[in-house]
């Protein structure tokens, strides 16, 4: 859990509340609305509510460890609270409980509350769940385009014979999407210097470094940091040959998919590529053994830390059978 404080790790991990609620007074959900399930950040909270005073509460969470501490803090400030008392909780309370979120996480904040309000509305009135509605974002629309000018640039450059055109089409999308944000771009991509001049050198020889942004003094901040869990378990299924050799493809995209598995977003779309599906190829092409163990098409982020929980004895999963779970549609979903 790579650019988490100790508290928010705490909180991530405090399972007291976590799981559902038969027969829940008060039902909230954000993220799974018509058309949502599986597509984006989702929370449900449930409670039981006896004399106008919350009792239990509980949460399920389909996201980052940042949502899953936010709703851990959230079901702590509420229960045995008064329902008028809980209405009052906003998302700087949960901040102030997780002593501070990053700038580009607070919504995990704004998630946990609104589901944990929605919640109350249902304990209060129906006790039909209530579907809170947040602002809608383009998290689900592709980054790059085939007209973005450095996609362009470096996809008509001219072909080395040895490079393939749909290992060309991913780097020009890294790249792509790599420049676009406020880093360097070989960290953004998880790479050092020399191993980014080596990408652009195979795939992309006629691109002089100069015609773009390449060079980490143009960087304005920090990336996200690669989570090294996940490092090490994608650099776990390196291909070797029989001399125990891997090829330098591999072991980038090893190194890429951990630091863009970083970033908020469905894999596929923070790896800057068209369509879902081209992930799954590319996985295929360079790390077989990963494709094949994800043989039931999990959705890859959620795969990846699927098999954190796997490897180290936890769960993420409410059934042992995909087949017969209720959260089936988060994790194989369409995009």
């Amino acid at each position: 859990m790579a650019n988490y404080t100790d508290t928010i790790r705490r909180w991530a991990t405090d399972t007291r509340r976590a799981g559902a609620l038969p027969d829940a007074d008060g039902i909230g959900e954000v993220g799974l609305g018509e058309g949502e399930a599986g597509r984006r950040l989702a929370v449900r909270f449930t409670l039981r509510v006896r004399d106008d005073r919350i009792e239990t509460v509980r949460y399920q969470v389909f996201g980052c460890g940042f949502t899953i501490a936010a709703c851990a803090a959230a079901a702590e400030l509420a229960e045995g609270h008064a329902l008028a008392e809980v209405v009052a909780i906003a998302p700087a309370w949960v901040e102030a409980t997780l002593a501070g979120l990053p700038p580009d996480r607070d919504y995990c904040a704004v998630l946990a509350v609104e589901a944990l309000q929605a919640a109350v509305k249902s304990a209060r009135n129906s006790h039909q769940p209530v579907t809170a509605t947040i602002a809608a974002d383009d998290d689900h629309a592709p980054r790059v385009s085939a007209a973005d000018p450095v996609y362009r640039l470096l996809i008509d450059s001219p072909a080395p014979p040895d490079a393939p055109a749909e290992d060309r089409h991913l780097v020009a999308c890294l790249l792509a999407v790599a420049a676009g944000e406020p880093c360097a771009i070989n960290a953004a991509l998880g790479l050092n210097e020399d191993e980014l001049a080596d990408l652009l050198s195979f795939y992309f020889p006629a691109v002089t470094p100069a015609s773009w942004k390449t060079s980490s003094a143009s960087a304005s901040a920090d990336c996200p940091q690669a989570n090294p869990e996940i490092l090490d378990l994608l650099l776990s299924y390196l291909p070797r040959d029989a001399e125990g050799w891997t090829a330098a493809t591999s072991f980038w995209l090893a190194r890429i998919l951990a630091a863009r598995a970083a970033r908020p977003g469905h894999l596929w779309l923070t790896m800057g590529l068209f369509a879902r599906p081209e992930l799954t190829a590319v996985i295929r092409r360079h790390l077989p053994a990963l494709a094949a163990a994800n043989g039931n098409g999990m959705r890859w982020k959620r795969f990846l830390f699927k098999q954190l929980c796997d490897r180290s004895g936890g769960t993420m999963c409410k059934t042992p059978d995909c087949g017969t779970c209720s959260d089936h549609a988060l994790c194989f979903g369409g995009e």
